[in-house]
């Protein structure tokens, strides 16, 4: 079990990324929360098994065909017992 805090750099806001990174997290199983920053970033928490959180990792380096990711950060923290995941 792992949790990653992220934070994603680019053209991510206004192209379905938010809704895309859920439906992305869904499948795969993890739980957690994105949205959207201020200052046109994205931030979100991943949090389930590890095969499963790389996956949606790998997924967020690319985003959907409209986004333009520039840089993902990635923070590992510790698991809190999320057991869904929002869209904030």
């Amino acid at each position: 079990m792992r949790r990653c805090y992220v934070t994603v750099t680019g053209r991510v806001q206004g192209v379905g990324f938010r809704m895309a990174c859920a439906a992305q997290a869904e499948r795969a199983g993890v739980a957690g929360w994105v949205r959207n920053l201020p200052d046109g970033r994205l931030e979100a928490t991943l949090e389930g098994e590890d095969a499963a959180v790389d996956q949606v990792l790998r997924w967020l380096h690319q985003g959907p065909p409209a986004a333009r990711v520039e840089d993902v950060d990635v923070r590992v923290e510790e698991p809190q017992g999320e057991q869904d995941f929002q869209v904030r």
